[in-house]
Order: C-alpha cells, then sequence, then structure tokens
C-alpha cells in the first residue's frame, strides 16, 4: 500500500530533525555557494553600476577629440603616448562649430596642474582651461556665481570653508584670479576622482599664464564635442573628423593626427567588459554550489548505510521502493532549499556590507533569489537521486539483519 504524501513529508522532517549536525553540515556547501554567488553577482553588477556613472558623468552625446601621438625633434620615430601631440587647434573647434550640422556644443579646452592659494589656506588641483560651451558639452550648471572662471565645491570648502567664496581672490600658481562662481556638485566619479576639485577659467588665460609652455599658439590638448541628440551622434563624430582631415589637410590613406571617441561606443564597451567579467565571478561562485552538491551526496549515503535497518522495517511493514526513494529525495531537497535560503540571506547581508565598506552601489539583480533557491533545489535532486535510489533498491530482509 503506497504510503500518504503528508506521511512522506512527516517521516523526511523528522528524520532531518532527528539529527541536526548532520542536516547542518550538508546544508552547508549550498549556503557559501549561494552566499558566493549573490555576493560575486552584486559586486559585478555594482561595478557596472559604478563604470556606468562615472562615463556618463563625463557628459551626454559627448564626442572626445584628442591629438594623436607626438613625434620626436625633426620627425624621427621616437614618439610620445597617444594624445601627447599638439595636432589640435582652436580653428579645428572652430570650423566644426560652423560645418557640422546637429552640434549643440564644441569646447576646446587645455588641462594642468597648479597650486592654489587663498587667505592663508593652500590646495593642489588640476586646473582647465575652457569656453563657456564647455559647460553645456559636459552638463555642467553654475550654483552660484556668472559664467566665467568658477571652481568646484571642494577647492570653495578648502580654501574659505562655509564662507562665500564669491568676490575672493586665489592664487592659481603665480597668477591671481577672481572667484566668480561655483559649479553644482557633482560628486566622485567612478573611478574615484572627485569631479568637485577643479579650477575652470578662461582658455586664453589659463593656457598662457598656467599652463605655459606644455601647450603652445592656439594649441589645444582636447575637444569636446556635444550632439544635439544621441541620434545624431554617430554622424556627428564621422563629420567631425571628416573636417579635421580637412583642416590639417591629411590626405585618403593616411594615419589621422588626432583620435575621436564617443561615450556612447565607450561604455557600450565598458560594460560588456564588466559583464563578462561578472559572468566569470558567479562562475567561480558557482562552484561552490556543486562541491556543495558533492557534499549532500555523500552524507545521504552515509544515512542510508546508518539507517538500514529503519528502511528494512518500514518496508517489511508495507512501505513501497518508491516511498523509500521519495522520503530520501525530499531530505535531499529540503537541506538543499533551506540551504539556498540561508545563503541568500547570508549573500544579501554579505553585498550591503561590502557596499557600506567600500563605498560601493549595492546591485543585487532580482533574478538572485528565484535562481539561487531554484538551483539549489536542481542541486538537491541532482545529488540526492543516488542516494535515494541507493535506500530503494535495499534488499528488506538483508537491511533488517544488518547491524
Amino acid at each position: 500500500m503506497k504510503m500518504p504524501p503528508i506521511e512522506l513529508v512527516r517521516f523526511a522532517a523528522g528524520a532531518i530533525v532527528a539529527h541536526p549536525m548532520r542536516s547542518a553540515l550538508t546544508s552547508l556547501g549550498v549556503v557559501i555557494g549561494v552566499a558566493a554567488v549573490v555576493m560575486m553577482t552584486s559586486i559585478g553588477l555594482g561595478a557596472q553600476q559604478r563604470v556606468t556613472s562615472s562615463i556618463a558623468g563625463l557628459g551626454s552625446n559627448l564626442i572626445i577629440i584628442s591629438p594623436g601621438a607626438s613625434r620626436g625633434a625633426g620627425g624621427g620615430f621616437v614618439r610620445g603616448a597617444a594624445g601627447s601631440g599638439e595636432s589640435l587647434t582652436e580653428q579645428d573647434g572652430e570650423a566644426i562649430a560652423s560645418r557640422v550640422e546637429g552640434v549643440a556644443a564644441v569646447a576646446p579646452i587645455v588641462r594642468g596642474g597648479a597650486q592654489l592659494a587663498a587667505d592663508g589656506a593652500n590646495w593642489n588641483t588640476r586646473v582647465e582651461g575652457v569656453t563657456p560651451d564647455y559647460l553645456v558639452a559636459r552638463d555642467l550648471s553654475i550654483a552660484q556665481g556668472r559664467k566665467v572662471i568658477v571652481i568646484g565645491p571642494t577647492i570653495a570648502r578648502e580654501l574659505w570653508g562655509d564662507d562665500d567664496p564669491i568676490g575672493k581672490r586665489v592664487r592659481v600658481g603665480r597668477t591671481p584670479f577672481e572667484v566668480i562662481g561655483v559649479l553644482e556638485s557633482k560628486g566622485q566619479s567612478g573611478f574615484g576622482q572627485d569631479q568637485d576639485d577643479i579650477v575652470l577659467g578662461p582658455l586664453q588665460a589659463i593656457r598662457s599664464r598656467v599652463v605655459g609652455r606644455r601647450v603652445r599658439g592656439t594649441a589645444v590638448q582636447q575637444i569636446f564635442v556635444k550632439a544635439e541628440s544621441e541620434d545624431q551622434l554617430d554622424r556627428v563624430q564621422e563629420d567631425a573628423t571628416n573636417v579635421i582631415r580637412e583642416q590639417h589637410r591629411i590626405r585618403p590613406g593616411d594615419e589621422d593626427d588626432f583620435s575621436v571617441q564617443n561615450m556612447a561606443s565607450i561604455l557600450e564597451a565598458s560594460q560588456a567588459a564588466v559583464a563578462t567579467f561578472t559572468i566569470l565571478l558567479a562562475a567561480v561562485a558557482a562552484v561552490s554550489l556543486v562541491v556543495g552538491g558533492v557534499g549532500i551526496m555523500n552524507i545521504m549515503l552515509v544515512a542510508v548505510t546508518e539507517r538500514t535497518r529503519e528502511i528494512g522495517l518500514r518496508m517489511a511493514v508495507g512501505a513501497k521502493r518508491s516511498d523509500v526513494l521519495i522520503q530520501f529525495a525530499l531530505e535531499a531537497v529540503t537541506l538543499s532549499l533551506a540551504g539556498g535560503l540561508i545563503g541568500l540571506t547570508i549573500g544579501a547581508g554579505g553585498a550591503f556590507a561590502l557596499a557600506k565598506l567600500g563605498d560601493w552601489p549595492v546591485a543585487i539583480p532580482a533574478w538572485a533569489g528565484p535562481l539561487s533557491l531554484g538551483f539549489s533545489m536542481l542541486v538537491g535532486l541532482v545529488f540526492g537521486a543516488y542516494p535515494s535510489w541507493r535506500a530503494a533498491q535495499l534488499d528488506p530482509i538483508e537491511a533488517l539483519r544488518r547491524e
């Protein structure tokens, strides 16, 4: 006579409760595996969000044009790093603004580092020489003051504390300037750089008085081009490239003396790289789930050996082989599922703790819970199948004789 399902569940639960230490050890591997998968995927997705926010913080629909590598004196073969040349000029930016359609802003820039000094305080920061279009290209806003020379909130705090910096005098390197604007705060970028620790000044003044000999004549170190919409980004990039090639008299087939990138392609490549990284982390963590499954199988096999007389007695009084098979399978699945629930809780808590300690975005995917529990049940079924089959195949008479 086949046993009612409720009786099978009761017997399985009784066996689990009767051996708490063995049950805990059986579930431990699954607990560790699920917790590791949840934490690793959270780290990967957090990294993806950090990279996305960092690139997005540079500005939307943005194209960045940089000079090519510098050559040694006399046109020799000694080359500097990409971006170290002086092939870009203000005139290139003017040509793009006048000849390329769909452009919202064109902002040539120069940059350098400088020591600031004001009212007895000093601070070392980066300084950029820009045009008014720079604020449009980078999606920046002035919190207070006029749009001429501005500083980031970090500099205002470090030099003047809670005092209003507007109208104050500050020496940038050896040149005095008047602070007439403070940028709205943008916080840290995804790469840990403080985007508020910056000085923006007029292009000509910064190039001649701060950057100095590093940038000569009308040369600039980068040109930011902002497209009016994302749909126009690729076309604007292509047209801007063609305009600069004409400006530099580069013949068809010759190599460009500049490079062009847009934020959309950089973001796409970065997200693809981080997604691959996340998959690898999850795959490595999933190995521990398999190890946990092997642990379930080993301990269940030991349980079958220990409970041989019990199995023989139950079969002798009428339990069918299928009843024994289902009972042991229920035990394996229950232990694995309990381990999955505990591991999911630990993994989520660990992800929040890591985010808190490392100032990292908390990014637990919505599928983490259902997938972890579903995989835990699968592990219980797969690795509990053989011990359950072994239990069901025992001969009742031989089992009763077993000491």
